[in-house]
């Protein structure tokens, strides 16, 4: 008679109820498996990789502004169904319940390192971050605020584009947010942009790439259409890397490529120089 019996799956007892979700993160990059509190500790980047994982608007503000200088503003303005876009109504409510905001972007004032901005970050669980008629007014308030109380301006940008459910209403947002920064830079003050992944569409192709200077998070996907789209248009190999902040940064379009921990301070530099520089010569 053996001394050791093996057991049974079935003698081990109950099984174990499942691990909670989001304790852990596979990175998509290295597949490493990385703890929650890790990821907060890094701002939600990879220790093995450096890939940057998705923020939320919460979390950015919180990375890159002053502790407890940021105070929100036009916060209640929600989207309204103008061409009766089927269901619409009911994905905003949704997108509300699952975010907690009123839509894909959150304003307000202030300060990082000392320096006074309005600030819009860009919420990509919201609809994508899609560019709609809210989205397009309250960074236009924002920075029309910014240009009143002569402020820098600052906005974080991720988008899938223009939202389709508001038609021509979200493409004139395009040329509503130009024309303010235009008016600003105008009074002589500085705009940044910081391009997160993915920032496309027409994002993209207005205040996303209007800055003094643009920053862009490492590998960040940056562009108008899709890569395939753009391969079956043009009916040509796209060369490698095309779309990603280093690729943007070798040809011109990208000034600066700054991981987060590094962001705060980085924005806090330039801010220093340019707001002086540009209040002076506005006088």
């Amino acid at each position: 008679m053996p001394i050791f019996k093996r057991r049974s799956i079935s003698s081990l007892g109950q099984k174990k109820k499942d691990m909670p979700e989001g304790l852990w993160h596979k990175c998509p990059e290295c597949s490493a498996m990385i703890h929650e509190v890790d990821m907060k500790q890094r701002f939600r980047v990879c220790q093995n990789c450096d890939h940057h994982f998705t923020m939320t608007s919460e979390e950015r503000i919180e990375m890159i502004v002053d502790p407890g200088s940021f105070e929100e503003i036009d916060s209640k303005i929600e989207s309204v169904d103008a061409l009766g876009f089927n269901d619409y109504p009911k994905k905003i409510k949704g997108y509300q319940e699952k975010t907690g905001l009123k839509d894909a972007v959150v304003c307000g004032r202030a300060t990082i390192v000392g320096n006074e901005v309005t600030l819009s970050v860009m919420d990509f669980r919201f609809l994508g971050a899609s560019m709609g008629s809210v989205v397009g007014e309250k960074i236009t308030r924002a920075i029309e605020l910014a240009t009143e109380e002569k402020r820098g301006v600052v906005v974080v940008c991720a988008s899938g584009g223009a939202r389709m459910h508001e038609g021509i209403l979200s493409l004139m947002q395009m040329a509503k947010t130009s024309g303010a920064l235009a008016r600003h830079a105008a009074a002589g003050l500085p705009y940044i942009p910081i391009l997160t992944h993915p920032t496309t569409g027409g994002v993209t192709a207005s205040f996303a790439t209007l800055g003094d200077v643009i920053i862009a998070e490492p590998k960040c996907m940056i562009g108008f259409a899709g890569p395939r789209v753009v391969k079956e248009t043009t009916h040509q190999d796209l060369p490698k890397g095309f779309q990603t902040a280093e690729f943007m940064m070798e040809h011109g379009l990208v000034d600066l490529i700054v991981p987060r921990a590094d962001l705060r301070d980085r924005l806090g530099r330039l801010l220093k120089f340019m707001l002086p520089r540009y209040r002076k010569s506005a006088a």
